[in-house]
């Protein structure tokens, strides 16, 4: 306390720290109310608040590391979020794709600077700064956004990830264009060894994770498991930065790996507030290198440089995605997102000023030029994102419009019946294939349309019926017989794909029942004005799914809770779309008593219920609950009897109190609870039961002598202590007291930590104890075994 009391004033890092954070917060929250995305404002803070600027942060070495950690963090938690079978899904777009983008940037920056007399080496160098683009802002756009699993999303995190393998590659060759050495030879050592790294890390670490998040999981220590998860991920990321991998490849390593583990959204929650600061630190470190004075002096070269950086990145990541087969307007879009420069390209320009090397051969003029242009392309990157997405649907409407003036689809084939009165399926997804097993079995004609080789080649190898065509064009669709069909379902993930169906399918057959399945609640009311019927959502329809478990666990009869279902999905999910405050309710519920009295629980493998019988269980008697019945299977078994045996999985239907209910929590809990929790459980039940009571005797009302031999070893005796004595000695928590009927003895239970009442029983041998818990009266005899 006398240290604290003398403490000095304020270290001087912690002024430029609370600028740092508090400028970020205020600049993003004036961005956020002016509709930009947060980014934004932590750029422009980073300008504002740095050294070319008010000069109010100076520490950059401070910055530079909390900014490093938060590129580390962010490629970490993206990592968590995927696995390497979403990996595997995209090796082409990974190799293929990022490949082709890297070379052709670098290529088109090189001979176009070749143009202007600039050394080869020099071309070269400013191509790789070039070719690389923002990880951290694309991968934290796409994943505020919630399209990270779209195919604009997917083919960015392709070519992002060959990015970073190719800062391997780049970074190894700097010395060559510098002249400072590095010969094939050796650049073909660091290679081998890097990849070597990876492989280690992938092999042994994918064995050893989960077991290691396991053991520490056992210890129900947040702070421990914290602790380890950040371990982890910088660990990891440090052991691959010494093979030459890029501490962000390396992150995202680490990512994957906890991501294969069972504890991946529990490592995202502990470890996401830590990423959401060390990420926006990132941003403002960016912001920061601008200097404002040189960007006014020298605006013209500047512009001009970010005009060539984005034509060459557009055109470069476009052609790549063309080639990989995908249309024009996703490959619009991913050229755009993607047409930033990236953070890591300040790394590798800063290892080229050290071997000689600057942009374009131009000195400090090309550095500052470079992170001029670099940090107004990063704050741009919202904006390019938008706008590729308008410019994606914009040529997708115009595709639709022309085949709709009579583009030929292919003709349908000879072995596809002549339908009436079917369903269209339009496409061929996960949701496609799941409905197309049903309509089969349920003898409901169809047919699908899907333009995917691979799904239309699957789909006939089992005999399904399947047209080869884009169902947004009119041929397709009336080949089909939509003219004919009874309804269409469209279940593609692409929204403005969906629109265009959708419109294009109404103006085909205008009594045709047309059934929409999106993602997202903002795309209904479009798809509605465009020609859908129906529009499921799937945000809206879990929402219904989560009430309906509501109401069923409130005992709400399964009738009524099918009529709510209907009345809530009625009219297109109109009452969760809005809902104006004067309007009346949609359901109402009679909740009674019974119903909030009574609960289903799940028995879960490792519970103390778990693989016991109703007998032993005593539940009645262990904690006032009574059993109703048991669902095993789906089968309700209303009269279990009592050496009915409980399995995981088993759900029960319990009535009881809520403090009954409290009290037999234990009996179902898998895991012990924190110390933090568990202290406020004790806490709470000593508050409202005053602890035990220290001053009257306790006695064992038993049926004899003749019941247990060993009950003439106990005796009328007064309780030690107010709680377990020993847990108060050593400042812990129990569960449930016992009380020695020899000695009084306060112990806690075996569902407690240290199981001080039988340790009680082996140190001393007194052989009878009773339950000190409120509304029992039992006792227990540790010879005999048995209940008393």
């Amino acid at each position: 306390m006398s240290i604290l009391l003398a403490a000095g004033p304020a270290p001087d890092f912690l002024a430029e720290v609370v600028t740092l954070i508090a400028a970020g917060a205020v600049i993003a929250y004036i961005c956020y109310r002016a509709g930009l995305m947060p980014i934004v404002g932590f750029l422009l803070a980073g300008v504002a608040i740095g050294p070319n600027a008010l000069g109010l942060v100076r520490d950059r070495g401070l910055v530079d590391a909390a900014a490093e950690a938060g590129v580390i963090l962010l490629l970490f938690t993206i990592g968590i979020e995927f696995s390497f079978e979403k990996l595997a899904r995209i090796k082409r777009l990974i190799f293929l794709g990022g490949g082709l983008q890297v070379a052709l940037a670098t290529l088109s920056i090189t001979g176009l600077l070749l143009l202007f007399g600039v050394d080869w080496r020099e071309g070269l160098f400013a191509g790789f700064l070039v070719a690389l683009s923002s990880t951290a802002i694309v991968l934290k756009l796409l994943g505020d956004r919630g399209e990270a699993d779209t195919p604009d999303g997917q083919i960015a995190l392709g070519l992002l990830i060959f990015q970073d393998l190719a800062i391997i590659v780049m970074v190894l060759l700097l010395p060559v264009l510098g002249g400072t050495g590095g010969s094939a030879l050796e650049i073909a050592w660091a290679l081998g060894k890097a990849f070597a790294l990876i492989a280690a890390v992938l092999l042994f670490a994918r064995r050893l994770m989960p077991k290691v998040l396991e053991q520490v999981a056992r210890t129900c220590s947040p702070e421990l498991f914290l602790l380890t998860v950040i371990a982890i991920c910088f660990g990891t990321a440090y052991l691959t930065s010494l093979a030459g991998v890029s501490l962000s490849l390396g992150a995202f390593l680490a990512g994957l790996l906890v991501g294969e583990s069972r504890f991946s959204e529990h490592a995202l929650s502990e470890i996401m507030p830590l990423q959401i600061l060390f990420s926006a630190t990132f941003f403002i470190s960016v912001g920061m290198l601008l200097d404002l004075r040189f960007l006014t002096q020298n605006f013209p070269l500047v512009l001009a440089v970010i005009a060539v950086v984005l034509l060459v990145k557009v055109v470069t990541t476009g052609v790549s995605v063309l080639a990989l087969g995908y249309k024009l307007p996703v490959a619009a879009a991913s050229g755009l997102m993607l047409a930033q420069i990236g953070e890591f390209s300040f790394v590798l320009e800063r290892e080229g000023r050290e071997a000689g090397l600057s942009p374009a051969g131009l000195s400090e003029a090309g550095s500052q030029t470079f992170v001029a242009s670099t940090v107004i392309l990063m704050a741009l990157t919202p904006l390019l994102a938008q706008v590729g997405r308008k410019i994606a649907g914009g040529v997708e409407a115009r595709g639709a419009k022309s085949a709709s003036a009579g583009m030929e689809a292919e003709p349908l084939p000879e072995h596809l019946p002549r339908l009436e009165n079917h369903v269209i399926v339009a496409g061929y997804g996960e949701a496609a294939r799941r409905l197309v097993r049903i309509l089969k079995e349920s003898r409901i004609p169809y047919i699908i349309t899907t333009l995917s080789p691979a799904g239309a080649n699957e789909a006939e190898r089992e005999g399904l019926p399947v047209l080869r065509g884009d169902a947004s064009r009119q041929r397709t669709l009336l080949h089909a017989g939509a003219d004919r069909a009874k309804m269409m379902v469209v279940a593609d993930d692409n929204p403005s794909m969906t629109r265009h169906v959708a419109s294009v399918a109404r103006t085909v057959n205008p009594t045709m029942r047309i059934v929409v399945r999106t993602r997202y609640i903002a795309e209904v009311e479009p798809l509605l004005a465009i020609g859908a019927d129906l529009v499921i959502a799937e945000e809206l329809e879990s929402i219904v799914q989560l009430f309906a478990e509501v109401l069923r666990d409130y005992r709400i009869s399964d009738e009524e809770i099918e009529a709510h279902e209907e009345a809530v999905r009625r009219g297109g999910y109109a009452a969760l779309r809005s809902r104006a405050p004067d309007t009346e309710p949609v359901v109402i519920c009679d909740v009674g008593e019974d119903c909030l009295d009574t609960r289903t629980v799940t028995i879960r493998a490792g519970a103390p219920a778990a693989n016991r019988s109703l007998s032993e269980l005593s539940l009645e008697k262990e904690a006032g609950i009574s059993l109703r019945a048991v669902r095993r299977d789906g089968v309700l078994i209303r009269t279990p009897p009592r050496d009915f045996l409980l399995k995981p999985g088993d759900e029960l239907v319990l009535s009881g109190s809520s403090n009954a209910f409290s009290k037999g929590a234990h009996l179902f809990r898998t895991g012990a609870l924190d110390e933090e929790a568990e202290a406020a459980r004790i806490s709470l039940y000593q508050n409202q039961t005053g602890g035990v009571d220290t001053e009257s005797v306790v006695e064992l009302k038993a049926s004899g002598e003749a019941a247990c031999p060993h009950l003439s070893q106990t005796r009328g005796v007064v309780p030690r202590a107010r709680g377990c004595e020993e847990c108060l000695e050593m400042g812990d928590t129990w569960v449930h007291l016992r009380l020695c009927m020899t000695c009084g003895h306060v112990g806690c239970c075996d569902d407690s930590r240290n199981k001080h009442a039988t340790a009680h029983f082996h140190g001393g041998g007194h052989p009878i104890i009773k339950s000190l818990e409120p509304g029992e009266d039992w006792g227990w005899c540790f010879v005999d075994e048995k209940t008393l």
